[in-house]
């Protein structure tokens, strides 16, 4: 991927990981435009960067995710790198009763908007001379960590959507993208959950890194070996993780 002259919307790009890669692009010479849920923060990261564009958007809604596509086609026509970052996880006790609203809307972000906002962005994307669809997945995708059960079930789904995409979309001009994290030191989940994670700009750089050299599928750290470990090596890691962590 070319890591400049591009037009690039992320989603979930207000802070964390998003955020870091916003920086990053925007520094390398590219028009950047994030969106995310919480005005608020938007405003802070408008203030911040005033070149960055931003947009509030809801992407685990349906009809947002489909403003949020004719809105950016309509003012940015040269669009041309998707990078379906926005992501929560929560910690769920599987055997406790719970509202369904909680696990469809992190369904729905997790796995429904990356999916859906990449079938609406194709369109825009095949236009361009090059473009590219980033996905953000994780090293859960492939050995799961028990006590988040459908963060790890949405991003192992989003590993094998990313797989097929890439396939189908070999012989057009859009590339696809995987970026595999591991634990990283973010707000996710909640403030203070992620602390023993590895530097956010360690992993945001080391990830630029991979994009510059090209590779399709960027995994760091922790994740690097998940992604590549064999069956019996995936089975030690899930009884130490949870051992560590569930």
């Amino acid at each position: 991927m070319e890591l400049s002259g591009n037009t690039i919307l992320i989603t979930g790009g207000a802070s964390g990981i998003g955020l870091a890669f916003g920086e990053r692009f925007l520094a390398a010479g590219n028009e950047v435009i994030v969106c995310g849920r919480r005005a608020e923060r938007l405003e802070e990261l408008k203030e911040n960067y005033p070149h960055i564009h931003t947009r509030v958007a809801d992407v685990g809604e349906e009809s947002s995710r489909i403003e949020l596509y004719d809105w950016a086609a309509s003012l940015f026509p040269n669009l041309n790198v998707l990078v379906n970052n926005a992501g929560i996880q929560r910690r769920v006790r599987l055997d406790e009763r719970e509202d369904w609203a909680a696990t469809r809307q992190e369904i729905a972000i997790n796995l429904e908007a990356p999916i859906h906002l990449s079938r609406l962005f194709i369109t825009l994307l095949r236009r361009q001379r090059r473009s590219a669809i980033i996905n953000v997945t994780s090293g859960l995708s492939f050995v799961p960590l028990a006590n988040v059960p459908v963060y790890c079930a949405t991003k192992a789904a989003l590993h094998s959507f990313t797989l097929s995409l890439r396939h189908q979309l070999a012989e057009t001009p859009i590339e696809v993208i995987e970026i595999i994290p591991p634990a990283v030191d973010t707000d996710l989940g909640g403030v203070g959950l992620h602390t023993f994670g590895v530097n956010l700009d360690e992993f945001a750089d080391a990830i630029f890194a991979g994009l510059r050299n090209g590779e399709t599928e960027i995994a760091y750290g922790t994740a690097a070996v998940s992604s590549r470990a064999t069956c019996e090596e995936l089975d030690e890691i899930f009884v130490h993780l949870n051992r560590q962590f569930g």
